[in-house]
């Protein structure tokens, strides 16, 4: 278990987060068109996987706008967003503000906050997932893993950022 605080106030997760070094644990995401993709869909690829409680929440908006402008000079990495939230809103989202860079994710009907120890257990948020970021190699190795402290802050976007190089 990880404690976090949303507005100052402690959030624990249900786990931590998968450790650099090792192999990224499997997971099942519902793409936009409602088909299902794998972590085995990324092999041969860097992937970011930008985790968070959802994205009709200001900083989330922020993180996924952020992470559309760095995902446009990204060669051979795929920018994940990874929420609760269903594929509809998502692809609402993205659509409404532009965002053609990173692809969604929705863990709707997954383990996917459990398996990386970022469901949220207790307070207001209870049930989404944790503001995170793992970065992982082309086999499928993490190099970065950040749980962000503050649900409510924006991650280390430079530090993801370095473990692409």
């Amino acid at each position: 278990m990880a404690t976090v605080t949303l507005g100052g106030n402690p959030v624990n997760t249900n786990g931590s987060l998968p450790s650099v070094k090792q192999p990224l644990p499997s997971f099942t995401l519902v793409k936009e068109d409602l088909s299902e993709t794998t972590n085995k869909d990324y092999l041969g690829k860097r992937l970011v996987l930008n985790i968070f409680p959802s994205i009709d929440t200001g900083t989330c908006a922020k993180s996924v706008r952020r992470f559309n402008e760095l995902a446009s000079s990204m060669s051979n990495t795929v920018v994940m967003n990874v929420s609760e939230d269903l594929p509809f809103a998502q692809k609402r989202f993205c659509g409404t503000e532009g965002i053609t860079n990173v692809q969604n994710g929705s863990c709707f009907r997954s383990d996917f906050g459990n398996s990386f120890g970022v469901k949220i257990l207790d307070g207001v948020l209870k049930g989404l997932l944790a503001r995170a970021v793992v970065v992982v190699d082309e086999k499928g190795v993490v190099t970065h893993a950040e749980l962000v402290s503050e649900i409510a802050q924006e991650p280390n976007y430079d530090a993801a950022l370095a473990a692409l190089r």
